[in-house]
């Protein structure tokens, strides 16, 4: 789903650019409110795995791959404005330091894959949750549903995004057709990942999982006859004895994994191109695509320049990858958190 540049003109690619921008402010103050001492960790955390994940391509059918997007993972992880911000700076890591995603296209790929994804994943995530049990299990349930529906969302969105701005002359009816049928089918996957990631820091960190808050079930009360809620005394939901792990120790376990998938299992992905490369070469889109501005650098196609060792070469280029991606990330929701902090200090009246 990564927008390489030339597949949008330069008008609608300064439209996104600003429709991005535009995202990341109301982000920046949306996510201050969501990030606290024990999530902003976690936020970082989440931009990484999510970097390390992308790098493993599964196969869906007739020569095609598809990885992880991440919206819908990160929106129930760590909430949908933090989430916004944490696609962005894997985008931003990827567009810069590997050439995977245009420049120019930045906006585009912002909008589509952080935006859109997000938006759309966590809308349904709520919808189901307001309808299904309060369990853990629901949590599992709806997010696996938001994720299938997320990655077709954004298929539609890039497809209504060439409508407007495409550089080959290609009947949009083929592009939607192509775009969301592959998609679906990526989103399957999108889906299992998601289910079993949330699943996990669920079952040992609910407190920790944004999308799991206020899931303790209120306790009624008999009164004339019929059953009502008693009130509500502790909000938060609450940690069993046995899911207790320390927050480092989940934060340590988590990068760890990170590192593992980019380092080692990334070498076993796919080899196949991704939906919105096969559909480009199969339709024709592709046809004005240009040369990526950071062709020539060191980590470009996700290797270390000048190792001829495969393995080797792509290991290191995905453990600096998540490496890059856990520093930025959490530099940006560690200062989000303290500018949280700081607004909320009472304000120095003294003369």
């Amino acid at each position: 789903m990564h927008v390489p540049d030339g597949f949008i003109d330069a008008p609608t690619s300064a439209v996104t650019g600003v429709v991005a921008a535009g995202a990341l402010a109301v982000s920046l103050r949306g996510a201050r409110r969501e990030l606290d001492e024990r999530t902003a960790p976690l936020a970082g955390l989440v931009a990484a795995f999510i970097f390390a994940v992308q790098m493993l391509n599964f196969p869906v059918a007739a020569g095609t791959s598809g990885h992880l997007l991440g919206g819908a993972l990160a929106a129930i992880l760590v909430g949908p404005y933090t989430a916004v911000l944490c696609v962005s700076v894997v985008l931003l890591m990827q567009g810069v330091l590997f050439a995977d995603g245009g420049l120019t296209a930045l906006g585009v790929n912002i909008t589509d894959m952080a935006l859109v994804t997000t938006v759309v994943s966590y809308a349904v995530f709520r919808g189901l949750l307001a309808v299904l049990p309060r369990k853990r299990r629901s949590v599992t349930v709806a997010s696996f549903v938001a994720a299938l529906v997320s990655v077709p969302a954004a298929a539609v969105a890039f497809t209504l995004i060439y409508a407007v701005g495409g550089t080959a002359d290609v009947p949009i009816g083929k592009v939607a057709t192509a775009m969301v049928g592959v998609h679906v089918l990526i989103g399957i996957g999108e889906a299992v990942i998601t289910a079993l990631t949330v699943g996990a820091v669920i079952a040992v960190r609910p407190d920790l999982v944004h999308g799991a808050r206020g899931l303790r079930q209120r306790l009624q009360l008999r009164v004339n006859g019929a059953l009502v809620d008693a009130p509500a005394a502790e909000p938060a939901t609450p940690v069993p004895a046995a899911a207790r792990t320390s927050r480092r120790t989940l934060w340590v376990t988590g990068l760890v994994t990170s590192l593992v998938l980019a380092g080692f299992v990334s070498f076993y992905a796919s080899a196949d191109p991704d939906g919105l490369e096969k559909v480009a070469h199969d339709k024709g889109i592709d046809k004005k695509e240009k040369e990526h501005a950071a062709a020539d650098s060191p980590l470009a196609d996700y290797g270390v320049k000048d190792i001829s060792d495969a393995r080797l070469s792509g290991g290191l280029a995905g453990v600096i990858g998540v490496g890059v991606t856990v520093v930025a990330g959490s530099a940006v929701f560690w200062a989000l958190r303290r500018r949280r902090t700081d607004d909320a200090s009472p304000v120095n009246t003294s003369v």
